[in-house]
């Protein structure tokens, strides 16, 4: 009988080494279809996943804008209230209810995921068919769901997106201050030295070129005191960040204050486009109540924008690890339960987006995170991203001189 045991355990632990083999080889060797067909490929997965995300916006803005139209047996449905409860604002978080359902599932079965070619390594790279169909039960079922549950997890996503911000601005100070360590590192100093130069000066000139744009554009007349106000302290802001940076005890450098200066003015221009249509600051052009071609591009930038910025961010788990360690040769090359984890508060995300993060806020056609909340939550983004990277020059000094204090008593 043990010896039975022993020949079957041998089989079976064979059987795995040689079923592991085949991924690697499938892995390294096979088609792009091949890949994909046997799950053999994370870094593929990732794109599958992205295109699931953007078929939800996708959804979530058809049932916002044309969801009288292109569906109209939702009106027949009990929890829809005749189309109301399922099209509109609240159809976008049926959607995005839907979607965020989906990516918390896949969370929870790959998190802590730490080697290739086992079974959660599978899940995650394969059974397309079944993940797919899985996502389509759960975006109808949340069209099943009662109103007041809506209505609970629309309070929700208010947080959930606030995460999301939270998380991507993290992740876009850890790649500045990555790049900038890069240049200045014994290695590439001197070859990076010039090259830092011109991707700073340019940096600080951008900044300058659209501070400039956006007083012409968003503040023609001095009874614009907010925009002014917006413009003028995210001037402030950059020549905060410069003047830190460039301190003799912090000495980071030219070029993270340059970058984020490039974001904060991004962000704060769009603050700026947030405000709703009619304000005697935004330009005529853009207070047009017509459907116009640019109108059209800037919603369609707008959506491909926000998720190229989630699947940039979901792949960014190694700016969040407190310890630094060498990868091992199986390791998973991104954290799976974090990939999916931003997506799912990226599906909140969207949802605030869409519906100008207002579950009671009536959306213009073609149109994407406009009014006077986003407009709010877009600065409150700035001033916080400006607060993090403050802290992050200036929180090695005070560690440093605290531990100095200590050592001294």
């Amino acid at each position: 009988m043990e010896g039975t045991t022993g020949r079957s355990k041998s089989e079976m632990e064979s059987g795995s080494t040689s079923n592991n083999n085949e991924r690697r080889i499938a892995f390294k060797e096979g088609s792009w279809f091949g890949q994909f067909k046997n799950g053999s490929n994370p870094w593929m997965a990732r794109y599958v996943y992205g295109l699931i995300f953007l078929a939800s916006n996708l959804l979530a803005w058809a049932v916002r804008d044309y969801g009288r139209n292109a569906f109209p047996e939702m009106e027949r449905l009990k929890n829809c209230q005749g189309g109301r409860g399922c099209l509109g604002a609240e159809g976008v978080l049926r959607v995005s209810l839907g979607c965020f359902a989906f990516y918390f599932v896949m969370f929870l079965s790959t998190a802590g995921t730490s080697s290739l070619y086992n079974c959660r390594d599978t899940w995650h790279s394969g059974w397309w068919s079944f993940k797919i169909g899985l996502w389509i039960a759960l975006t109808a079922t949340a069209f099943l769901v009662p109103t007041f549950i809506i209505q609970i997890y629309g309070e929700i996503a208010h947080f959930g997106a606030g995460v999301f911000l939270l998380v991507q601005l993290v992740s876009v100070i850890s790649f500045i201050t990555w790049l900038n360590d890069c240049c200045q590192s014994d290695k590439t100093e001197d070859k990076c030295h010039i090259h830092v130069m011109l991707l700073a000066t340019a940096a600080y000139i951008i900044c300058i070129v659209g501070i400039i744009m956006m007083y012409v554009w968003y503040a023609p007349e001095p009874s614009c005191l907010l925009n002014i106000f917006f413009i003028t302290w995210t001037l402030v802001l950059i020549q905060l960040m410069t003047s830190v940076s460039l301190h003799p005890k912090v000495n980071a450098g030219i070029l993270t204050p340059g970058l984020m200066g490039l974001y904060i003015v991004f962000i704060c221009w769009c603050a700026i486009r947030s405000e709703p249509a009619g304000e005697n600051c935004i330009r005529k052009a853009e207070a047009s109540n017509r459907t116009d071609w640019l109108t059209i591009i800037s919603f369609i930038v707008a959506l491909l924008a926000m998720v190229i910025a989630t699947f940039s961010t979901g792949i960014d788990s190694q700016c969040f690890q407190v310890k630094k360690e060498a990868p091992a040769e199986d390791a998973v090359p991104y954290g799976y339960g974090f990939f999916h984890f931003v997506f799912a508060t990226g599906a909140m995300y969207f949802a605030m987006l869409l519906i100008g993060w207002n579950t009671h806020h009536i959306i213009k056609k073609w149109t994407i995170d406009v009014g006077w909340t986003s407009t709010w939550v877009r600065i409150v983004n700035e001033w916080l991203a400006v607060s993090v990277y403050l802290w992050m020059l200036v929180a090695p000094v005070i560690l440093l001189r605290c531990r100095q204090t200590n050592e001294s008593a």
